[in-house]
């Protein structure tokens, strides 16, 4: 499941049933807005939260499902809202690498560069997913054409 939340603090609740209805073995999470008063809120019963906390308006949250063998992937660029988890496959599958982004409107062109450095780091995996808000509105898919580079 993925949802852009605009502030998780109010939403809370709503979050919960939505995952206990459907059962989502992740949830990914986009302009999350919590800090650090969020805290005590951000547990879902029977799933593992990774979080990376974003400038104001922005922040991204993964759900996995306790049963799987997950660890976060750490990433040392600065300013790219991005959080990537690697769930361990089973009897010899191979690993699922989901990632959730936000990508701010009007985000220099250097943080850009930032992100694609780290999604081609961790695009070797042959199971990437890749999920978010990339607020990029002058692209054409119809044309595959975009104004900006």
């Amino acid at each position: 499941m993925y949802t852009s939340a605009c502030s998780m603090g109010n939403k809370q609740e709503e979050l919960e049933v939505m995952v206990q209805q459907q059962s989502d073995d992740v949830v990914a999470i986009t302009e999350t807005w919590w800090d650090d008063s969020h805290s005590w809120s951000a547990a879902l019963d029977g799933y593992k939260l990774f979080r990376r906390k974003g400038r104001r308006g922005g922040g991204v949250a993964l759900y996995i499902k306790k049963i799987f063998d997950s660890i976060g992937i750490e990433t040392n660029e600065d300013g790219v809202e991005c959080l990537w988890v690697r769930i361990k496959g089973r009897a010899n599958k191979a690993d699922i690498l989901p990632g959730v982004c936000y990508h701010p409107p009007n985000q220099e062109e250097e943080v850009d560069n930032l992100f694609y450095k780290q999604l081609e780091t961790v695009s070797g995996s042959s199971a990437l997913v890749l999920v978010g808000d990339f607020n990029l509105p002058d692209i054409c898919w119809e044309l595959n054409t975009a104004e900006k580079r």
